[in-house]
């Protein structure tokens, strides 16, 4: 098989794929005949063939993917014209702390924000993926440590953590996430936990509202599951 025969498979199985391909897998496609510097030059010659259409090649945290550019959302939505999901900043907010600060324990999140986390936001975060526990403080209770997943940095359309905005302090935080989250408008919405009447509501010290931050389109993901940077092909 030649390069150009060798382009078209990896190209085909990238286009027909539910979920980013890792190398190992396009390894596979050829039996372990082409190395790892090749099927780079082939994704490379990939993305330059693509540069010019509606669709991207990017690499993500779990591998590589085809995607919508952020410029065709205005028109896949009509497709898809249900309401866009909805976050409040305590949802942001938390998330944004345990992607900066990680690992952190819910004590840590606590102290930053300046008010009580509920434990089923946190839960919710671990539900859609975005979160988990990846071990325990040696300190009184070992409290746990959370820290984000590869299937958050995927629904953000990264590759790394380094890729995440930069922040001059902590208030910035959920505003670093309002740039990014209204990229994945198909993806079910966090909702915050429904307010207990018996309970007094609890303010924060940010300086922030705690008003819900409704999505606006813009650019990652997967299968069933569009990417925050568009629509899978």
């Amino acid at each position: 098989m030649n390069l150009a025969e060798a382009k078209r498979v990896l190209e085909t199985a990238l286009i027909c794929t539910q979920q980013p391909m890792p190398v190992r897998d396009m390894r596979a496609l050829f039996a372990d005949a082409l190395g790892a510097d090749t099927l780079k030059t082939l994704l490379q010659e990939l993305r330059d063939d693509w540069a010019n259409s509606g669709v991207e090649l990017v690499n993500v945290a779990t591998g590589w993917r085809f995607q919508s550019r952020p410029e065709m959302r205005e028109y896949l939505d009509r497709l898809h014209p249900e309401k866009p999901p909805r976050y409040t900043r305590a949802t942001l907010e938390t998330l944004a702390i345990i992607a900066y600060r990680q690992p952190v324990t819910r004590g840590d999140m606590e102290d930053i924000r300046g008010v009580t986390i509920s434990s089923l936001l946190i839960k919710q975060l671990e539900d859609r993926g975005w979160v988990e526990v990846i071990g325990h403080r040696e300190a009184a209770g070992r409290p746990a440590l959370y820290a984000t997943t590869k299937q958050f940095l995927d629904d953000l359309g990264l590759e790394s953590l380094d890729q995440l905005p930069l922040l001059e302090g902590p208030a910035e935080a959920s505003q670093a996430f309002e740039s990014l989250m209204p990229l994945e408008e198909e993806q079910p919405a966090l909702l915050a936990p429904e307010p207990n009447p018996d309970e007094p509501e609890l303010q924060m010290d940010l300086p922030v509202s705690e008003q819900p931050v409704e999505e606006a389109g813009d650019s990652a993901g997967t299968d069933t599951n569009p990417p925050m940077d568009g629509t899978l092909l």
